[in-house]
């Protein structure tokens, strides 16, 4: 862009940010400022619910059909693109904070919905986890020796489990222990957050896939290669490079348990080979933690080491 041409973008810029928060309202940009929400929803019926680290959803408010249109059209343009019945579908991020979102309007629903996963403002580190009693200090220790001694890291977990956050307050803690490490971390959202200074971040976009991008992470110098969430067949990439020279890498997947974390590494293995990859991904996974959404709030509910794979099953250790 002609350098005499910033001015009229960045006036451009502030404009559309001034009709974001109006179309989001005062009580939506007022939370997104918490460091403690996670997500902010809205439902077909207009009810706008919210989640805050630990808790449960909360009711929040109204928002009415027309101002959710109006919202989502405007996020659709700052992306060059549009919201419409043949075109239902919105997934980006938020202009204003670089939160994910995802909107969807009729036919696919019933009225516009959304959900906004916030963008975090803060890491909370594994200390906060204990003294939150979301982990114990059994666990704590255990996911320090695993990070220490530069071994693999899965994190298993439903939707909205809190996978991401705690891969952050993990890389939080590598960036401290290992400063002189170079991460490359591999996303398709920006979700993972690295304090480290020498530090790539490479991001998915239409065209290029995250196996794409693990392959390049390849040739980039890593010391540890870590994966925001493992959907399809980047799993086979992900677990070679873990076996060949890179270990010490964190990935997360949707999972209910530390040993279906592994069974379902498989079913996304399967997607590129149809050779049998037990004891690869039992030499790859030297540790799986399951971390889940209770009605007492997010619990680490295991941390196991992976010992391999006897033919019928993976060896794992009793669980912490």
């Amino acid at each position: 862009m002609d350098v005499s041409q910033l001015p009229v973008q960045q006036e451009r810029n502030l404009r559309i940010h001034e009709k974001l928060r109006r179309e989001l309202g005062p009580v939506i940009c007022e939370v997104l400022l918490n460091p403690s929400v996670i997500e902010i929803m809205l439902n077909p019926d207009g009810r706008l619910w919210v989640e805050y680290l630990g808790g449960r959803m909360q009711p929040l408010g109204f928002m009415p059909a027309f101002q959710a249109e109006a919202l989502m059209a405007t996020i659709a343009s700052t992306i060059k693109t549009t919201i419409t019945r043949e075109n239902p579908i919105l997934e980006c991020e938020l202009p204003l904070d670089g939160s994910r979102f995802e909107g969807l309007i009729p036919p696919v629903v019933a009225a516009p919905t959304f959900a906004i996963r916030r963008k975090a403002l803060s890491i909370f580190d594994l200390e906060h986890y204990v003294a939150a009693g979301i982990m114990t200090q059994a666990q704590c220790l255990a996911i320090r020796t695993a990070v220490d001694a530069h071994h693999n890291i899965l994190i298993a977990g439903g939707t909205g489990s809190g996978k991401t956050t705690l891969a952050n307050a993990i890389l939080d803690y590598l960036a401290k222990s290992w400063p002189e490490e170079r991460p490359i971390v591999i996303e398709d959202t920006a979700e993972i957050q690295v304090n480290a200074e020498n530090v790539v971040i490479l991001r998915a976009v239409d065209g290029v896939d995250m196996l794409r991008l693990l392959k390049a992470s390849m040739r980039l110098r890593p010391s540890r290669i870590m994966v925001g969430e493992v959907r399809g067949a980047e799993a086979l990439a992900l677990i070679k490079a873990w076996n060949t020279g890179h270990p010490g890498g964190v990935a997360t997947v949707h999972a209910n348990d530390a040993y279906g974390a592994l069974i379902r590494l498989e079913s996304l293995i399967a997607e590129a080979t149809f050779a049998p990859m037990h004891q690869v991904i039992a030499e790859a996974v030297n540790v799986v933690i399951a971390i889940a959404k209770t009605s007492q709030g997010r619990r680490v509910q295991d941390v196991v080491r992976v010992h391999g794979h006897d033919g019928h099953r993976y060896l794992v250790s009793p669980s912490l």
